[in-house]
């Protein structure tokens, strides 16, 4: 009786741990098709990246800063490394430094995102204590 508990212990955290790494494989093709939605130039090439995000890995604080293109309507969301949202920033700066006091250890998603919602940079990040 104990053994066959035992086995349907483990047979459901195998199944468990593979719909967590099909999840993560899930969300990093989501993630790459966001980052390859970037506003084209008058030529239709894409832009370079519009904002630099520094100290990476961050520790208590982090910096975006604007290198070009800087619009006051742009929002900027953050996501923790199983996707879920956990920060959403409407009123950017040219320079926005964010406090790191209330994120865990580990990679953060951010994705920067005009007024009609379509993606024009994307980055990842750490946080690290």
């Amino acid at each position: 009786m104990q053994v066959l508990n035992v086995y349907r212990i483990l047979t459901t955290f195998t199944i468990l741990k593979k719909l967590i790494i099909i999840s993560i494989v899930l969300f990093g093709l989501m993630f790459t098709s966001f980052a390859q939605n970037k506003i084209a130039a008058s030529n239709g090439e894409p832009c370079a990246k519009l904002i630099k995000y520094y100290p990476n890995p961050a520790t208590t604080a982090i910096n975006f800063e604007f290198i070009q293109g800087y619009d006051k309507s742009f929002s900027l969301q953050l996501f923790n490394f199983m996707g879920k949202k956990v920060l959403e920033i409407n009123t950017l700066s040219q320079l926005t430094n964010l406090s790191l006091n209330n994120f865990y250890r580990g990679v953060y998603i951010f994705r920067l995102s005009d007024k009609n919602g379509n993606v024009i940079d994307s980055g990842k990040f750490q946080v690290v204590r």
